[in-house]
């Protein structure tokens, strides 16, 4: 692997990083009444209507911010819009290394906002991947290496978070602020690999064009589509369940097991694992054995009911088996549609589409997270329901919408077997 694909994966390492590093944290914080962040009296209730604001805020400016800064890395360069979300991931830092100093929500909101509106790096390196793909089954194989990156990241993040915040480990050197500094130096570092790294490959670019309505008008192209809409209101149904599962896993761990931070930090390490182990391994054994539609139809079935097995499970360690089994049914899954996508357009528009997946994503997660925080204060159960019947639609989108021609010679073609004892590419 050259030192260009390395600085990209680390792009995204540090991204999905702080998202498993921050969860744990912000769930300490909302949820017990050991930590002064929140009133002592504070409701149940609006403790969990606190933590969705917050993951919700951070959800809805990236939702704004990728679309924009995806599309104009179409415009600047994929690498000036990767050290412009780099810049912004560490101002966000150092605000909330304010807020948990200072005990303000507020601030706490502004840093969220900040970090969420530039956290547009995934889809970037996923553009600038496919511009430095040879063919198909490299293209695959990268994105399989992104997912592993992504993986890796959800891994070191609770480590991270974990470990530097636990006293009984380290003592009076631990604190909730310590992991968002070791956080920020990994920035810094991942700055200085993309300035003396990572090269354009792609010197064709549009001219430059200011358009702050252009999530809507990303948006407003999907219509124009038929291939994208189709692909798109499947993956929207895709996301939803993972992002309903992903950001209320720890809080009902806490609710229900009286998890602490290091316990949720855990879970989050064994959903990266399994993310990291099946991005490396699996993506590519099921790429040259099964059609994307069979990848994309078996992952969905397995995450719904890994939904339901999360919340009847007797016992918090039980609850790691259906943690695991999903961690590795969206991994296989996300590589297959991210991989439809980038089929359904042409090299110049690599960009584009792929913000199309952030969007969709982060506006997905978005209402998961103002949804999802007030059905909590309701039953702590209600967003795996939920999550359980989406899959349910997702296999119905899918059999009604993937019959269009374009999008079924995509997800229907003969996978290219390897030859007997040859390695899938």
């Amino acid at each position: 692997m050259n030192m260009t694909k390395l600085a990209l994966l680390f792009v995204v390492f540090v991204d999905v990083m702080g998202q498993g590093l921050i969860f744990p944290i912000l769930d300490t914080l909302m949820m017990s009444t050991e930590q002064a962040f929140l009133p002592s009296d504070t409701p149940q209730s609006t403790r969990h209507f606190d933590y969705g604001l917050t993951m919700g805020v951070f959800f809805l400016s990236w939702f704004f911010g990728a679309a924009y800064i995806s599309r104009i890395s179409d415009m600047i360069g994929r690498k000036n819009g990767i050290l412009i979300c780099l810049f912004g991931a560490l101002l966000g830092y150092v605000l909330t290394i304010l807020a948990l100093g200072y005990d303000a929500f507020w601030l706490l909101l502004l840093g969220r906002a900040i970090t969420g509106f530039t956290a547009g790096n995934q889809p970037i390196a996923q553009a600038a991947m496919v511009d430095i793909s040879a063919n198909d089954a490299e293209r695959t194989r990268n994105m399989g290496y992104l997912v592993a990156a992504l993986s890796v990241g959800l891994v070191t993040g609770p480590i991270i978070g974990g470990v530097l915040s636990d006293a009984e480990i380290l003592g009076s050197f631990a604190s909730l602020q310590l992991p968002f500094y070791v956080a920020g130096a990994l920035i810094v570092l991942t700055f200085v690999l993309i300035v003396l790294f990572f090269r354009d490959s792609r010197q064709q670019r549009e001219p430059f064009r200011f358009e702050p309505l252009e999530i809507f008008l990303l948006l407003w192209r999907i219509a124009e589509r038929p291939a994208v809409l189709r692909i798109s209101l499947v993956f929207f149904c895709y996301m939803f369940v993972m992002n309903s599962f992903y950001v209320f896993m720890d809080t009902y761990l806490t609710s229900r097991f009286q998890y602490d931070t290091f316990m949720t930090s855990l879970a989050m390490m064994c959903f990266g694992f399994s993310l990291a182990v099946s991005g490396a391994v699996l993506v590519s054994w099921f790429d040259v054995r099964a059609t994307k539609r069979a990848i994309v139809v078996g992952a969905q079935i397995f995450a719904g009911l890994s939904c339901l097995m999360f919340v009847l499970v007797p016992s918090g360690l039980l609850a790691f088996v259906p943690i695991a089994v999903l961690g590795v049914a969206f991994s296989v899954g996300y590589a297959a549609l991210l991989s439809i996508y980038s089929a359904s357009v042409d090299e110049t528009e690599q960009g584009w589409v792929m913000g199309v997946t952030t969007a969709l994503f982060t506006l997905g997660s978005a209402v998961t997270s103002f949804v999802g925080g007030e059905a909590m204060g309701v039953d702590i159960r209600l967003p795996f329901y939920y999550a359980a019947g989406i899959a349910v639609l997702t296999l119905v989108l899918i059999v009604a919408l993937w019959r269009y021609p374009p999008v079924r010679n995509i997800v229907s073609a003969k996978p290219l077997r390897p030859a007997a004892g040859a390695k899938p590419a």
